[in-house]
């Protein structure tokens, strides 16, 4: 029981992780999470989606 929680939890962080890479990676949200300037945010955001894909 304890373990099927934890993985559910582990999921759902991962889940947040992958929607912040290829979502919010151009937003203030995104720059306030990874410490991001607005410059590359924008220049690596193609990399940042496919970084989430396969994270």
């Amino acid at each position: 029981m304890v373990g099927n929680i934890l993985v559910g939890l582990v999921a759902l962080i991962h889940c947040y992780i992958v929607y912040l890479e290829m979502v919010l990676w151009d937003t203030p949200r995104g720059h306030k999470a990874f410490n991001l300037k607005p410059d590359f945010a924008s220049a690596s955001k193609v990399l940042a989606a496919n970084q989430g894909l396969y994270n």
